[in-house]
């Protein structure tokens, strides 16, 4: 009720103070039922999170009383199986059990590659049961990534699905400390590790007492992020930082324990692993995994196991709209939740698949400064009354466009950017409070260059998301673009450093720059590599099958501009945003430009037919 007549107060206040007052009128017409039922649900949340802190509770306690709660009711549909709570519980402790005897301690990290499947779930919250930490590891990742990733987070096993068995056995030679254990999938390979089914069937499905010791900031997980600049970074989840992502969306979106999630994303990203299989962990919901996203199966899946819920990312989206339109597929699904949902599509979805409600969300693995849109309002990806800033910090703030560098007045503070103009979206932290908590990484120095200081004042901190957001009148925000070295593409984050620094491996050229460029009807941006080739030595097949050997296919740039020279900065830097700004436009662009065909897996020069082609679709990225 306090933060109700906080807001109330504050919303008079302004209307009373400020100059256009006709206007606010309007706003507050507008906005006031909006906002009272988000107050509501805000306040319904942080209770549960300030009851769950002061309990001293985890995600492993929390669970424990949904186990006694209804044992026997479906944690997880997979394929053709299902597991209960209890089996989940049962399994989880067969899994903590296990690895303590292995003698794993408080604080280790154990690293997880695997695909999707029930026992994904049940690994990592067994291990964190003794209070190891799980690094999950992206399925995607070979060679010198898939390294980097293990020994950022400090790893000391590595449990891998035998599908991944040739990929591990690449990158041993760099590994040679790191413990191995197989997780045996379709088959058992002659790849070395413990197989770890058959232990964990010999193990107890006892209780473990030292699974009261650990509390709410204990690390739980580290999930990969590529943040804004450079390679991966394993970002810090806590017990705290996890109950609070999933209960957010859950009250926010008010899922029921009735409801059954339909959960087609990787669980090694926070969407599905952290936020979808959150709502099973922690409020007793339903959750259907599957081990791939596949288009033609999603609305069948849904009808099959009778969701009333379903997750999305916005290349999600756009794959179902690309499915052929026969007769439509009967299901139950009322609201949809995710991230990246494009406002030109937005409507064309809701009315093809009869969605009632859409959960558009944004934040940061990582980040504080986390929004929802809980009203389907087209293309928003959230929203902050704009009187409400002492409740929930978070702004916008004046920055240098092609960069993110927040601009500084002559004082050396930050500007609060004007309703309509772009900014970089920042959130301030708070160690005392959940929700703006920031934990950053493993790395220290990655999370000292994530906080800005003295923004508004002397000592004041804030978390820099690196993302470029504007608002509206009516305290809605819209997703612009990302600054700095990372672009989205095929729902992942593509770190540009990480492909220069393969493409000048492969094929020894110095001057290479990479960044994402924009083809109309898909989402996110497809790579593309400006490289700088003035002796004429470059073989395209020769890089082609490098860059397939070490990249993941969503990393592999879609175009190659092949230049004879290039326009460097004062510091000899590629002029990165002149390249951006041609794009792959042949038109305008002189040097050689070859686009990617997957169909022939190598690289082919782009025609002006191919060029056409992509600009109106007919061609598919």
């Amino acid at each position: 009720m306090l933060i109700f007549i906080t807001c109330l107060v504050a919303a008079l206040v302004v209307l009373l103070t400020t100059k256009k007052r006709y206007r606010w009128i309007y706003i507050l017409y507008k906005t006031l039922p909006r906002d009272f039922k988000a107050l509501f649900r805000f306040t319904l949340f942080n209770i549960r999170i300030w009851k769950w802190e002061n309990n001293n509770m985890t995600a492993a306690k929390v669970f424990a009383s949904l186990v006694k709660k209804h044992p026997n009711k479906i944690a997880f549909h997979f394929e053709d199986d299902t597991l209960s709570f209890k089996e989940l519980d049962e399994y989880s402790n067969r899994v903590a059990n296990y690895f303590l005897k292995c003698g794993l301690k408080p604080g280790q990290t154990v690293a997880l590659l695997l695909e999707n499947c029930p026992e994904y779930v049940g690994i990592w919250f067994g291990l964190s049961k003794i209070g190891v930490v799980t690094a999950l590891i992206n399925t995607n990742q070979t060679l010198d990534p898939l390294v980097h990733s293990i020994k950022a987070s400090e790893s000391v096993a590595l449990i891998y699905g035998s599908n991944r068995s040739a990929v591990v056995s690449d990158v041993l030679p760099k590994l040679e400390s790191l413990k191995l254990f197989q997780f045996v999938e379709e088959q058992k390979t002659s790849a070395p590790g413990t197989d770890l089914k058959e232990e964990l069937k010999k193990s107890s499905t006892d209780y473990l007492k030292i699974m009261d010791k650990f509390g709410p900031k204990d690390k739980l997980l580290y999930i990969f992020t590529s943040g804004t600049t450079g390679l991966p970074k394993a970002a810090v989840i806590t017990n705290i930082r996890f109950m609070m992502m999933s209960a957010a969306l859950n009250f926010m979106t008010q899922l029921k324990e009735d409801d059954i999630l339909y959960d087609a994303l990787p669980l090694y990203h926070s969407a599905g692993g952290m936020v979808g299989v959150g709502q099973c962990l922690l409020s007793g919901v339903t959750v259907v995994i599957r081990k791939k996203f596949s288009a033609s199966n999603f609305w069948k899946d849904c009808a099959k196991y009778n969701c009333t819920a379903a997750q999305y990312i916005g290349e999600l989206c756009r794959y179902l709209l690309a499915t052929p339109e026969t007769e439509p597929i009967k299901h139950n699904v009322r609201i949809m939740m995710g991230n990246g949902l494009k406002g030109q599509i937005w409507n064309k979805f809701v009315k093809r698949f009869g969605v009632k409600k859409i959960y558009e969300f944004y934040g940061a693995t990582e980040g504080n400064s986390n929004l929802i849109n809980i009203d389907s309002t087209v293309g928003a990806v959230g929203f902050v009354p704009r009187y409400a800033g002492a409740i929930y910090p978070v702004t916008l703030i004046k920055c240098d466009m092609i960069t993110g560098e927040p601009i500084r007045n002559k004082y050396g503070r930050c500007t609060v950017c004007k309703i309509g103009e772009p900014g970089v979206f920042i959130g301030k932290i708070n160690p005392k409070k959940a929700v703006n908590q920031f934990s950053g990484y493993a790395d220290k120095t990655a999370t000292k260059k994530k906080v800005l200081e003295n923004v508004f004042k002397t000592g004041d901190l804030y978390f820099n998301s690196g993302d470029i957001l504007v608002q509206d009148e009516l305290g809605y925000f819209y997703f612009k673009d990302r600054t700095g070295d990372t672009f989205r593409w095929k729902g992942e984050n593509v770190a540009t450093s990480e492909v220069e620094a393969v493409i000048s491996n492969v094929v020894d050229l110095s001057d290479a720059t990479v960044y994402g460029v924009e083809i109309p009807g898909t989402d996110g941006k497809a790579g593309m590599a400006a490289i700088v080739d003035s002796n004429k030595t470059l073989d395209i097949n020769v890089l082609a099958r490098g860059l397939k050997a070490s990249l993941p296919m969503y990393s592999l740039p879609i175009f190659l501009r092949v230049m004879q020279s290039v326009p460097l900065t004062g510091t000899f830097k590629l002029k990165k945003f002149e390249l951006q700004k041609d794009g792959f436009n042949i038109n305008v662009i002189e040097d050689d430009v070859y686009f990617y065909d997957a169909k022939q897996g190598s690289y082919v020069p782009l025609t002006k037919d191919i060029y056409e082609n992509l600009i109106s679709g007919k061609v598919r990225v």
